[in-house]
């Protein structure tokens, strides 16, 4: 379930600085799905949690040099044993889709809502995520109907050249009949 101020109420709250509010205007109407590890192909690590809070240490990893100052969230991260923590209420703008469009509409952090899936964009999911994601989904769906099917997109969709998340790795077709079952 989501309480009022837009918690999932089984997913672990860890509060991020990166986030505003949305206008006004913005219906919440989409959902974007993303992956990361840090490093890459690293995972269940502390990394992804100390980049959402801005603590990140980046000389602890070579890879991590371009995250310096990097101001960046998701409403939620789950992990590949299907936990999933939320860092930004869904109520608030999070700071995950960067420069993107989702039907000639610019700016998607302003209505959409970004979960990141612990993976890399060629490794597959883990069922305990696929399982996670889905129940996330349909409580999401009940609380903001204007996700319908057709809002339900990756980060790849809305950033094409830009970002290939949560890329080949993400079973689309095994997601979607989650959602009905």
């Amino acid at each position: 379930m989501i309480d009022t101020f837009g918690l999932l109420s089984n997913a672990t709250f860890i509060k991020s600085p990166f986030y505003n509010q949305r206008p006004t205007t913005a219906n919440i109407r989409l959902l974007v799905i993303h992956c990361i590890s840090l490093p890459e192909g690293q995972f269940a690590t502390e990394h992804i949690k100390n980049l959402f809070t801005g603590c990140l240490d980046c000389s602890a990893d070579p890879s991590f040099t371009h995250l310096q100052g990097l101001e960046v969230s998701a409403h939620c991260v789950i992990r590949r044993d299907g936990a999933i923590e939320q860092y930004v209420p869904f109520e608030q703008r999070a700071w995950h889709a960067g420069i993107s469009s989702f039907q000639g509409i610019e700016g998607c952090n302003d209505f959409s809502i970004g979960i990141e899936l612990e993976g890399t964009d060629c490794s597959a999911y883990t069922e305990a995520q696929y399982q996670t994601l889905a129940e996330a989904t349909k409580h999401i769906q009940t609380r903001y109907p204007l996700i319908t099917r057709e809002r339900i997109v990756g980060h790849s969709d809305i950033a094409p050249g830009r970002k290939t998340d949560p890329g080949t790795g993400f079973d689309w077709g095994y997601y979607f009949k989650l959602l009905t079952d």
